[in-house]
């Protein structure tokens, strides 16, 4: 099935308006040894028909013209930017008094995972000229506000669940209260550090640039929109339009704003954060898109989190509303959009984000 087959209830998405989009640049995907040959070239893009649907197919065949570019290790890359992420985030929230909320905060805070938001905030600001040091700290607060939205969708009154990256959840191991209070402190605690360690070498103006792009990401206009929205449908019926809403406001917001400020942060002018967005709110909801996918065709221990939640409670997927093959073309549809976002960049600085999105697309945690 070609990759640009038509889903007619979804012709007037958001993101999709535009039917003709092209593919002129695009990675291989990855070898076996993790390293990603980065080319430049014109692709034909299909849907993989298999007939084990327990793991998201690869969404892109292989190349039919070739330009080859130096070999790009992502693996590699993928490690360095997390472990000084990690670095970063341990320092960052030292434990101190009062200890048990410190405790609960670094409990969630060190849970492990790839740090997808932050790697993509740090290859944003690189991207676009600027050095990585510039974007740690705002890197830092990303990962401290999607921490605190796991904390909080976990409480018994939102999502009830007590597994998360492997672990019992937050509410679980320090109690309701001190998981409220968690979330509350590493939410406040992120746009300080963005205004208090962002070094002065990045102008003002930037800095609190950023810090509104993030602030708008997490509001009521953002993250919470999306997620008061998702509770007031459940047990209703929702169509693929308001799915979207939910889904580009509940989890692409914080993608997006993660990509937006590293290129604020980095210098990138108006043209490539704007450029950057569009690259970002496609990833941003190709991540949700995945995520329902493995919600119900993976285990929980294959998850480290519960699976078949959203099953479990009635709640509109994109697997539900488009079956899981036309979820999967969806996700397809995703990728191209951002990796043309990505073609009016220079290839090499592009490497990183070119993989990511390979990456996210074809996660399988």
């Amino acid at each position: 099935m070609a990759l640009f087959s038509t889903i007619p209830s979804y012709e007037n998405s958001a993101l999709l308006r535009n039917p003709n989009i092209g593919l002129n640049k695009s990675p291989r995907p990855r070898t076996s040894n993790g390293s990603l040959r980065l080319i430049s070239l014109k692709i034909r893009a299909t849907h993989t028909q298999v007939a084990d649907s327990s793991s998201v197919q690869p969404l892109l065949t292989k190349p039919l013209e070739i330009t080859q570019l130096p070999i790009f290790q992502f693996d590699e890359y993928l490690s360095m930017k997390a472990k000084k992420v990690e670095k970063a985030l341990n320092e960052a929230v030292p434990l101190q008094y009062p200890k048990k909320i410190h405790r609960a905060m670094r409990y969630s805070l060190l849970a492990g995972g790839k740090r997808v938001r932050p790697v993509l905030c740090l290859a944003s600001c690189e991207l676009v000229g600027g050095d990585q040091s510039l974007a740690i700290p705002t890197a830092c607060a990303v990962e401290m506000i999607h921490t605190m939205s796991l904390i909080h969708d976990d409480l018994p009154c939102m999502d009830n669940d007590d597994l998360r990256r492997g672990k019992p959840t937050n509410h679980k191991a320090f109690g309701e209260e001190t998981a409220i209070l968690a979330g509350d402190a590493l939410l406040s605690l992120a746009f300080e550090h963005i205004a208090a360690k962002t070094t002065k070498v990045v102008s003002p103006e930037r800095v609190v640039r950023a810090i509104a792009e993030l602030g708008s990401a997490v509001g009521s206009s953002g993250l919470v929109a999306g997620q008061i929205v998702d509770i007031l449908s459940e047990g209703k019926e929702v169509t693929l339009e308001e799915l979207e809403y939910i889904h580009v406001h509940k989890t692409a917001k914080l993608l997006e704003a993660s990509v937006v400020c590293g290129a604020i942060i980095g210098g990138g002018n108006e043209g490539e954060v704007e450029r950057m967005r569009k690259y970002a709110r496609c990833i941003g909801l190709l991540f949700q898109v995945v995520d329902d996918i493995l919600d119900v065709t993976k285990s929980s221990e294959e998850l480290g989190k519960t699976a078949g939640k959203d099953l479990a409670s009635d709640k509109a997927t994109y697997p539900k509303l488009m079956g899981i093959e036309g979820a999967r073309n969806f996700a397809a549809k995703l990728v191209a959009q951002a990796i043309e976002e990505l073609a009016h960049f220079d290839a090499a600085r592009a490497a990183p984000l070119y993989c990511l999105a390979n990456y996210i697309a074809n996660r399988q945690t």
